[in-house]
C-alpha cells in the first residue's frame, strides 16, 4: 500500500507563520494543475504493482480549486494508477472557501475526508497569525461540513503570543463541540525568513513562549483523551478508526509520491523532492521532464529517520524492527543512548518497544535526535 500527495500551492494570502511553498497569485493555475495531471501520468512507473491507499490534496490551500479542477487531477490519479477499492481521500480547506454551496458540491466528488484549517476560534490569534477567515466562517463551516461529512479534522495552533491557557481551553472546547473525530494542533513555531520572525524580531509581536506552549500540550492532550480521543501521533489525536491513513503511512515508513512543486517522495531506499518553483515546475513537466532531486539514504539515514518518526506514535520503535533492519550494532547503540532518557523517565521499554512517557512527548523530537547514530555505514 502507499499514498500520494499532490501539492497545490496556491494561497489567497499569506500566514504570517507559514513557509510553505505558496504563491498568492493564481495566473499560473491552468497550466499548473495540467502539469501535475502530466507529472501523475509521467511517475506511473514508479508505483507499478503498488496499490494506492490514500490521495492527498495538501498545501497551500488546495480548496482554492474548483470541484471540476479536483476531479480532473482524482481522475489522473485513477487512469494512472491501482487505486484501493475504498481511498481515502482528503482535501485540506480554509473555513473561507467552505460556503454552504461548496460543500453541497464536494459531496459530488470522490472526496471523503476534509482537514480543516480553522486554527483558532478567536479573532486575535487570526489577526497575529493572518488568516483569511474569521471566527464566525469557521463555525458556519464546521456546522456544515458535519451535516455530510463524517470524517473530519480540524487543524488547532497552539502557543500563540498573548493567548492565556484558558482563552487555549475554550478553543479546544469549541472545537469539540462539533463531535469531530479527528484533531490536528501544532505548536507555533518561528520559521526564518516569515514575516512571524520579522515582527518577533522588530518587537512587534511577543516572542513564542515556549514553558506556555509546553503547558497548552498537555492541556490538550487531558482534554482529547478525556474526550476518548486517542494521542496516536505527537501532533495528532483520533478518535478509534478515524486516525489519518496518510500521515499514518508517512509515519510507519511506507512509500508515497510527492506531485507539484516542493512535494517529497519516499520509496523506502530514496528519498525526492521537486523544484520550489511553479514556472520552473511547469517548465519541465511541459518538456516531459521530472524537475526532482533524489538522494539515496544511507543505513544510518533510515535509521534515524525511523527513530525520529517512531518517537512520535504511540507505536514507539520495535528493538526488532531495529536489529532485523539494521543490525545488533544499531540495537545495542540504541538501548545503550535510551538509557540515559529511560533513567529520567522520558523514555520506557514495553514489550521490545521503545516508547516516550507522558512527561517525554512533548520533547519527542529532541530526544530522537539525542538518538541518531553519526558515520556509521
Amino acid at each position: 500500500m502507499a499514498g500520494i500527495y499532490i501539492h497545490i500551492p496556491f494561497c489567497k494570502q499569506a500566514c504570517h507563520y507559514c513557509d510553505f511553498h505558496f504563491s498568492t497569485s493564481l495566473k499560473k493555475k491552468d497550466e499548473l494543475i495540467n502539469a501535475l495531471v502530466k507529472e501523475l501520468e509521467l511517475r506511473k512507473e514508479e508505483f507499478k504493482n503498488i496499490t494506492v491507499e490514500t490521495i492527498y490534496f495538501g498545501g497551500g490551500t488546495p480548496s482554492v480549486l474548483s470541484n471540476e479542477e479536483l476531479q480532473l487531477i482524482i481522475d489522473a490519479v485513477y487512469i494512472n494508477y491501482d487505486v484501493d477499492r475504498n481511498p481515502e481521500i482528503t482535501l485540506e480547506a480554509n473555513p473561507d472557501d467552505l460556503s454552504v454551496q461548496r460543500i453541497n458540491d464536494l459531496t459530488n466528488t470522490p472526496i471523503n475526508r476534509l482537514s480543516i484549517g480553522v486554527q483558532s476560534f478567536f479573532e486575535t490569534d487570526l489577526k497575529l497569525m493572518n488568516r483569511a477567515h474569521n471566527a464566525d466562517e469557521a463555525k458556519t463551516c464546521i456546522e456544515e461540513a458535519t451535516k455530510y461529512f463524517d470524517n473530519i479534522s480540524l487543524d488547532l495552533i497552539y502557543g500563540v503570543p498573548g493567548a492565556s491557557n484558558t482563552q487555549w481551553l475554550e478553543n479546544i472546547e469549541m472545537a469539540l463541540s462539533y463531535n469531530v473525530p479527528h484533531i490536528s494542533s501544532y505548536a507555533l513555531t518561528v520559521e526564518p525568513k516569515t514575516a512571524l520572525a520579522s515582527f518577533i524580531k522588530k518587537g512587534i509581536i511577543d516572542a513564542v513562549d515556549d514553558e506556555q506552549a509546553h503547558e497548552q500540550f498537555h492541556i490538550l492532550k487531558e482534554k482529547l483523551e478525556e474526550e476518548g480521543f486517542i494521542h496516536y501521533e505527537l501532533s495528532n489525536f483520533g478518535k478509534p478508526n478515524y486516525f489519518s491513513k496518510n500521515n499514518s503511512a508517512y509515519w510507519q515508513g511506507k512509500s508515497y509520491l510527492g506531485i507539484g512543486p516542493s512535494a517529497h517522495s519516499y520509496n523506502g531506499r530514496q528519498r525526492g523532492w521537486n523544484v520550489r518553483n511553479n514556472s520552473k515546475y511547469i517548465k519541465a513537466i511541459q518538456n516531459k521532464e521530472l524537475p526532482i532531486e533524489m538522494e539515496t539514504l544511507t543505513q544510518t539515514d533510515r535509521y534515524n529517520e525511523y527513530i525520529m518518526t517512531g518517537l512520535r506514535t504511540i507505536w514507539g520503535v520495535s528493538l526488532t524492527k531495529v536489529e532485523t533492519d539494521f543490525g545488533r550494532v544499531f540495537k545495542d547503540y540504541l538501548i545503550e543512548q535510551s538509557n540515559v532518557f529511560i533513567n529520567q523517565h522520558l523514555l520506557y521499554i514495553d514489550d521490545a518497544h521503545l516508547r516516550v512517557t507522558k512527561k517525554g512527548q512533548f520533547l519527542s523530537d529532541g530526544i530522537a535526535s539525542e538518538l541518531f547514530k553519526i558515520n556509521l555505514a
